[in-house]
């Protein structure tokens, strides 16, 4: 067999060249971590996570969402191929103690940027007001949480719905655009621009709720899962919950005999259900009592994001929350995704 002998220029030529790749991924490398196509590689556990990293990431991120659009989050079991991309991540973005799936993959991931949404807005403790409807007129008293009804989010320290709170999702925001700044110090000014840019928009949604809210008639409603009770403590409301955290919990019967007297009590209109679980439960309820049912959507998830973001499906909370609650001021039509 001819074996061909290689010419010195070939051999410069392919010294060169494996010169030149050396110095390209030493380039690639430098400044911060960089995944697929020189983009940041951010993972984020589900939609409110997914929704802050690719707003302030912008164009320089790639973000893969754990939870595909439509899935209810609380039940996510990762596959092998996403704890391997958790683990190869530049940067994560997610809610401890939501998803202990989650939890432990993050746990052996060797990332050095991973944003804990719980250290920039800590949980509260929020627990069922069973035959009590009055708010504490704190921060979220009277809201519909109860930490002793067996169902905890496997181990989160409170209630985790923070970011139905548009101030406490601003600090998670803030919080995320500092670790992308130090993740990818080449585009950290864009980072901060970005992060500036949509803290803004959740602090003008935090004033429309504020307005929407101030003059409506009653200051009591009932949801089927008790995920707003950071909205009910930020806008003086009182929730009355169905279910506890879980969404897919079943009430005691003292506890739906608790929710019709409250109902009837506090002159509730309106059984709210979500988006993503079966509303037979809130039908019942609002069948039982002769009241009507609308959706107050938890953001847990939406369905399709081409239609809805987390500002578009807010502002339809605050209006399905007004004609519920009851307003002699006309209501504001929602604003286009942007």
């Amino acid at each position: 067999m001819m074996i061909r002998r290689r010419t010195r220029g070939a051999i410069a030529l392919t010294a060169t060249a494996l010169t030149a790749g050396l110095t390209l991924t030493a380039c690639g490398s430098s400044g911060g971590a960089q995944g697929a196509a020189g983009k940041l590689n951010v993972v984020a556990s589900f939609y409110p996570m997914e929704f802050l990293a690719g707003r302030i990431g912008g164009e320089h991120v790639k973000v893969t969402d754990l939870t595909a659009a439509g899935v209810e989050p609380h039940d996510l079991e990762l596959t092998a191929k996403q704890v391997g991309a958790v683990k190869k991540a530049d940067a994560i973005v997610y809610l401890k103690g939501l998803q202990p799936t989650v939890d432990k993959a993050v746990a052996g991931s060797g990332s050095q940027h991973k944003v804990d949404a719980t250290a920039a807005a800590p949980l509260e403790d929020h627990h069922l007001a069973e035959g009590h409807t009055e708010a504490d007129g704190h921060d979220h008293g009277g809201d519909g949480h109860d930490g002793h009804d067996g169902h905890d989010h496997d181990g989160a320290a409170g209630d985790p719905h923070i970011w139905l709170d548009p101030t406490r999702y601003a600090a998670v925001a803030r919080s995320v655009g500092a670790e992308f700044a130090k993740a990818d110090p080449a585009h950290a000014e864009d980072y901060r621009k970005n992060t500036d840019e949509l803290v803004g928009r959740l602090t003008a949604l935090d004033q429309e709720f504020k307005d929407g809210l101030k003059d409506v008639r009653n200051r009591t409603f009932v949801t089927s899962h008790a995920a707003f009770g950071y909205l009910a403590g930020a806008y003086g409301l009182t929730q009355v919950a169905i279910n506890g955290v879980d969404p897919e919990s079943e009430p005691t019967p003292a506890r739906l005999a608790d929710v019709q007297k409250a109902a009837k009590e506090n002159g509730v209109t309106t059984i709210f259900f979500e988006t993503l679980v079966s509303p037979k439960l809130a039908d019942t309820v609002a069948k039982d009592l002769g009241l009507r049912t609308a959706v107050l959507d938890p953001l847990e998830g939406v369905k399709d994001p081409a239609k809805d973001d987390y500002l578009s499906v807010m502002r339809q909370n605050l209006a399905n929350l007004r004609t519920a609650l009851g307003t002699d001021a006309p209501t504001a039509p929602a604003a286009p995704i942007s």
